[in-house]
């Protein structure tokens, strides 16, 4: 799986229930995959987070994955955090780690619940796992002044599609931060890491 995962076609567009299978499957090697290849966009997410957000402020982390996400978060003194993913086998993983007060499996294009005052989508809006309008299903889950932090890696942003969801929500959020720099300096990739204010 570790030579497969990590070429371009990871980051293509593919049916839903086929993403679920690659995350499914990939689940027992991804975090060894991806640190390998110096994964670090979870930690770039959390320090641009960090001084937009207030101390103790509710963060839910949407596709949170088997937990790198929540223990970046974590370590920069932030939370507390909740975590939901649709795939059963990397929630598993994210359990072991003790770190979400909630943790759950989700459904593919569920909404996340109200009440938070920040979300964060680590990879997770992305060309191959979550379509563009899961941008609108994150942002209208906010209240006004809640915090939206996401990240989308080069070939996503040379998708286009992504980039047109936040063009067009422009009126409904405040762009705080936004900067490029590694995503998987391992595998040449880079990423944008964006930090939007709900109006």
């Amino acid at each position: 799986m570790t030579d497969n995962v990590l070429k371009p076609q990871l980051w293509a567009q593919r049916p839903v229930s086929e993403t679920l299978q690659v995350y499914t499957d990939w689940a027992d090697q991804y975090e060894s995959d991806i640190k390998e290849r110096g994964y670090v966009t979870p930690m770039r997410i959390a320090e641009a987070l960090l001084p937009q957000i207030a101390p103790g402020a509710k963060i839910l982390d949407f596709g949170c994955g088997t937990g790198l996400s929540g223990l970046a978060l974590k370590a920069a003194g932030l939370g507390p955090l909740d975590g939901t993913d649709i795939t059963p086998a990397m929630v598993d993983q994210a359990r072991d780690k003790n770190i979400y007060e909630k943790l759950w499996v989700s459904q593919p294009g569920d909404a996340p619940p109200s009440g938070y005052d920040a979300i964060v989508a680590a990879g997770v809006v992305s060309l191959g796992a979550a379509p563009p309008e899961t941008f609108d299903l994150l942002l209208d889950a906010l209240q006004p002044g809640g915090l939206l932090a996401l990240s989308f890696n080069d070939p996503t942003l040379a998708d286009g599609s992504y980039d047109a969801r936040v063009e067009a929500r422009k009126a409904d959020a405040e762009m705080l931060s936004r900067a490029h720099g590694d995503h998987l300096p391992g595998v040449g990739m880079g990423a944008d890491v964006l930090v939007l204010r709900r109006r």
